[in-house]
């Protein structure tokens, strides 16, 4: 998708007809055997039509939420839209997406193209060599949580923040009406499960991500969703840093960092980050994600999906004893 400039976008590309059957295309993979799916496709243009004239004469109503739970691997609540909702939310974020990524830092990863978990890791290892000067000095980690993250979003600190970027008063409405079809309490919560509230948490978190890079001017900061690491050689600074966190998390995006989550340690004692404990030379498994690798493989095939899923995990780190485990059936 080529970039576009916002002053190029408008309410008028987002629910223009094209733009919804471009969004329906790119929803429909992976789902055409699902019953709502096939419902809604039954008749497809006469749906699309009737979005396209509800959002057009500003009478669009977002619906209500389907309540479930997962576990990946800690237990969830997704809340899920219907279909029709989950379509507009595609249209909104084929068209915002590229503009608000274009203002994302180098080092944000979570739901961003060419990012994820892996290129976090390795940018994780570089850091910490360059922090530390190839181990020569003691690198220290300040790692942080932030508690809640997805039902603590402040609607009115996120429209506040849209408000900056976006001119367009009609987009403007059509991101309220998302945002506010859902709360885990008065004004506060984003669903996981929306596309849109994969774009809406980076735009949020982009306020902290900014102040991280251009006021406390941290040279070595990597952020994951709700999860974010400082390195430096000082830990005094980093402890001075920490004040300076959970006071801009807490007065300007009502946030507050998880209190049993919040670590000051050493690369060389072992930092626990994305799912793997991270050394100066080598990093492993966290024992509850091996664990998960275990129960994972446990009765199936060696060429299913997802055994393949894990030994493809596993080719990630120092984890040779662990492939062994898992191809020969043995307990860890």
């Amino acid at each position: 998708m080529l970039f576009k400039s916002f002053e190029d976008i408008t309410y008028d590309d987002i629910i223009s007809s094209d733009n919804l059957l471009g969004a329906w295309e790119e929803f429909l993979r992976g789902k055409r055997k699902r019953e709502d799916v096939q419902v809604f496709q039954y008749n497809l243009m006469e749906n699309i039509l009737s979005l396209h004239s509800e959002l057009k004469n500003r009478t669009y109503v977002h619906g209500t939420y389907k309540a479930f739970n997962i576990s990946d691997p800690k237990p969830r609540n997704i809340h899920k839209a219907s279909v029709r909702d989950r379509l507009l939310h595609h249209a909104i974020y084929r068209q915002l997406y590229p503009f608000f990524d274009h203002k994302f830092i180098l080092h944000s990863y979570s739901c961003r193209r060419n990012k994820g978990t892996h290129r976090a890791l390795n940018a994780f290892t570089k850091m910490t060599r360059k922090a530390s000067q190839n181990h020569t000095k003691t690198c220290w980690v300040l790692k942080c949580d932030i508690k809640k993250f997805f039902a603590s979003i402040d609607h009115e600190i996120l429209l506040n923040i849209l408000e900056k970027h976006i001119a367009d008063t009609d987009v403007l409405w059509l991101l309220r009406q998302v945002i506010a079809s859902f709360h885990t309490q008065p004004e506060k919560g984003l669903p996981l499960g929306n596309l849109t509230s994969q774009l809406l948490v980076n735009v949020y978190m982009n306020e902290f991500d900014q102040f991280m890079k251009h006021e406390l001017r941290a040279e070595y900061y990597i952020r994951y969703a709700d999860d974010f690491v400082i390195l430096d050689v000082d830990r005094n600074k980093l402890a001075r840093t920490l004040q300076q966190i959970e006071g801009f998390l807490r007065s300007k995006l009502a946030l507050e960092l998880h209190p049993h989550k919040v670590s000051i340690c050493t690369n060389a004692s072992g930092v626990d980050f994305l799912g793997w404990v991270h050394f100066p030379y080598r990093k492993v498994l966290r024992t509850t994600t091996k664990r998960r690798v275990q129960r994972g493989v446990a009765g199936r095939d060696l060429g299913t999906p997802a055994v393949q899923s894990y030994l493809g995990l596993l080719q990630h780190g120092d984890t040779y004893k662990l492939k062994i485990t898992v191809l020969e059936r043995k307990p860890i």
